[in-house]
């Protein structure tokens, strides 16, 4: 704002030294001739206007240097940032709340320090700094890579679970868990897969609908079935009953989620975006949004799967008929033995892809229906067990 105001003085101590400096020229001109036919000539006049313009002069030079080093030499955006008491380019903040150098390097949750993506190392600590930030003037339509706080909550399965508020596709925030595996603390050095956990309820997250949820992923891991990854679990929007029913109506906005990725690959030593370590998971009434995020951008989820839900075939062929042309859509669909329902979904859904055209066509379906125990919560263990299995095949390996 100062840089600004500094523009409209500079403009005319310029225009005004120009003018007296024209004026003082013709002005000696006049006297010259003056002299050519030995008439005498007052030349106060030239001096005064020859000492105005450089006055003008002098003031140019000290405006133009003012507004070039951005008001005594610190830029807008820390200005700003030290004004309202946001971190500006030399105040960032890691996972762990402590200041991160410029060079982008914090301590990540769990020990050990966390080399930040060049591209991603700009950000806002906390859910407080991203309120401030989706009030101010937008001036780029990218994603803004944020470096959020997330507070520990618990240790389920042997690692630790995180929370904290991330800007949702609508700008508005909403919150974000994430768990990290136990061998996230043990290697500092080590970076992972990364999966999202699909919700279904309005303002809820997956992990709070499936409780057992990280036992099983934990289970998959020690018993050698799946490498570890890092599992996300965002909170599902509100303004419908049924969140994954918007996959007939516009599967790409639940699909895509790019401040949710930025953020958690800002925060977290996760491999890059990219269907190459990123994959997606939903689990019975969640499962239905798993698929359409699988479907919809394989160029973003290398693998999708999808546990005991029910879906609507033709909506989910739809969607993978637009997705991009890069990729193959790689999706298992998973229920138990005895769920009779869900393995005709399941069935359905894959026939109804076979027959579709683009990324449909191309999908690999997998269907597992061996899962069975002597109640519905071991079951469910099971098939989660099963799905990160799946996907810890899929997504790259930990380095």
């Amino acid at each position: 704002m100062v840089r600004s105001l500094l523009i409209v003085p500079l403009l005319a101590a310029a225009a005004g030294g120009v003018w007296l400096t024209r004026g003082a020229l013709l002005r000696r001109r006049d006297l010259l001739a003056a002299e050519t036919y030995e008439l005498g000539g007052d030349q106060r006049p030239m001096l005064v206007r020859a000492a105005a313009a450089m006055v003008c002069g002098v003031c140019v030079t000290v405006l133009t240097l003012l507004t070039a080093l951005g008001t005594f030499g610190e830029p807008d955006g820390a200005a700003d940032g030290a004004a309202d008491g946001r971190p500006g380019a030399a105040d960032r903040f890691d996972g762990a709340g402590a200041p991160v150098a410029a060079g982008g390097q914090g301590a990540a949750p769990g020990g050990g320090l966390q080399a930040l993506p060049p591209a991603e190392s700009a950000g806002t600590a906390g859910a407080a700094g991203t309120a401030d930030t989706a009030a101010l003037p937008v001036t780029t339509p990218a994603p803004v890579p944020v470096v959020s706080r997330f507070d520990s909550v618990g240790h389920p399965g042997g690692g630790e679970l995180l929370q904290s508020a991330v800007p949702g596709p609508d700008g508005h925030p909403r919150n974000v868990r994430v768990w990290l595996p136990a061998q996230y603390a043990k290697d500092p050095n080590a970076r992972f897969p990364v999966v999202v956990m699909q919700a279904a309820t309005p303002r809820r997250t997956a992990d709070t609908e499936v409780p057992d949820v990280f036992e099983g992923l934990a289970s998959a891991v020690q018993s050698g079935r799946s490498k570890p990854f890092i599992l996300v679990a965002p909170e599902a929007p509100n303004g419908t009953g049924h969140p994954c029913e918007l996959v007939a109506a516009a599967p790409m906005a639940v699909a895509d989620d790019a401040a949710l990725r930025t953020t958690v690959a800002a925060t977290f030593r996760t491999l890059p975006p990219g269907p190459a370590a990123w994959g997606t998971l939903g689990v019975e009434d969640g499962a239905p949004c798993a698929a359409a995020a699988g479907l919809a951008r394989p160029d973003l989820y290398g693998a999708a799967a999808a546990v005991s839900g029910r879906y609507d075939a033709a909506a989910l062929a739809r969607t993978g008929a637009e997705a991009p042309a890069t990729g193959t859509p790689r999706l298992l669909l998973a229920a138990g033995k005895a769920d009779t329902a869900g393995l005709d979904a399941a069935r359905g859904l894959q026939s109804a892809l076979r027959t579709g055209t683009g990324a449909a066509a191309r999908a690999e379906v997998r269907i597992s229906d061996n899962a069975t125990d002597y109640s519905a919560e071991r079951i469910r263990l099971r098939l989660v067990r099963q799905a990160a299995q799946y996907l810890g095949e899929a997504l790259g390996r930990t380095s």
